[in-house]
C-alpha cells in the first residue's frame, strides 16, 4: 500500500525574465510527492533549477504556476513549519552556539519561560554533539562545528519539513562524512521529513530514501 502524500509539488514551473526582455525557463510542469518521514534527493548540475525548487518549497520563491502544498496547506510564504540549513552557516556571529538555537526556538515558541527555552535549544545541542560548546562564539567554531550548529538550529524548531541545500558542500571530506552520519541518524531516529538538493550521486545514494 502506497503512503499518504505529505508534500505535494503539484506541477510548478518557473520562468525568469532578463534584463533585455527574454524569458527563461528554469523548469515546467514539475510534479512530485513525499510521504511523511521520507528523506528524498534531488541531484543535477549547476544551474538545472534544483536550489529554485527549494526556495519554491521554503516559501521564498513563488512558483509562476502550480503549487506547493505541505500537510494539507498551500504554501504562501517562509513559515516555522519548514526549515532550511544552507550551505553556509548563516549564523549571528554576536550569539554564543546557545544564543543561535534558543533565538530560533524563542521564534517558534514565544510564549515560552528561559528556562524553557534554554533546556529545549540544549537538547538539540546534544544531539548534534555540541554539549560543552554551547557558550562558544561561531568564531570559535570550525567549520565542521558551525554547520552542526545549523543542524541544531534547524531541528529545534521541530520542522514539518527540513530543507537542506547542499549542507555538507564546504566542508573537507572526513567532516562531511562525519556530519553525514550524525544527519542520517538523527532523520532516522526523530522520522524527519527531509528535501535535500546535493551534485554529489553518492552521497545521494547514501542518504535518501529516494533520489529525484
Amino acid at each position: 500500500m502506497s503512503q499518504p502524500r505529505y508534500v505535494s509539488i503539484e506541477g510548478i514551473s518557473r520562468r525568469f525574465q532578463a534584463a533585455d526582455g527574454r524569458t527563461t525557463t528554469v523548469f515546467e510542469d514539475l510534479w512530485f510527492s513525499m510521504s511523511k518521514g521520507e528523506f528524498a534527493c534531488i541531484i543535477g548540475h549547476s544551474g538545472c533549477g534544483k536550489t529554485t525548487v527549494l526556495n519554491i518549497l521554503s516559501g521564498l520563491d513563488k512558483p509562476d504556476d502550480g503549487a506547493v502544498v505541505v500537510d494539507g496547506t498551500a504554501i504562501e510564504g517562509p513559515a516555522l513549519d519548514r526549515a532550511v540549513i544552507f550551505q553556509s552557516h548563516a549564523l549571528m556571529p554576536w550569539l554564543t552556539v546557545l544564543g543561535n538555537v534558543a533565538y530560533a526556538v524563542s521564534s517558534r515558541h514565544k510564549g515560552w519561560s528561559r528556562a524553557q527555552v534554554r533546556a529545549h535549544a540544549m537538547r538539540f545541542i546534544e544531539v548534534v554533539g555540541l554539549k560543552g560548546s554551547e557558550n562558544k562564539r561561531p568564531s570559535e567554531l570550525s567549520g565542521g562545528m558551525k554547520q552542526r550548529v545549523g543542524i541544531a538550529r534547524a531541528l529545534s524548531i521541530e520542522p514539518k519539513m527540513l530543507l537542506m541545500d547542499e549542507p555538507f558542500s564546504a566542508l573537507d571530506a572526513l567532516t562531511r562524512g562525519t556530519l553525514q552520519d550524525e544527519v542520517r541518524r538523527i532523520c532516522l531516529e526523530t522520522g524527519q521529513t527531509v528535501f535535500m538538493i546535493t551534485h554529489d550521486v553518492d552521497e545521494a545514494i547514501y542518504l535518501a530514501d529516494r533520489i529525484v
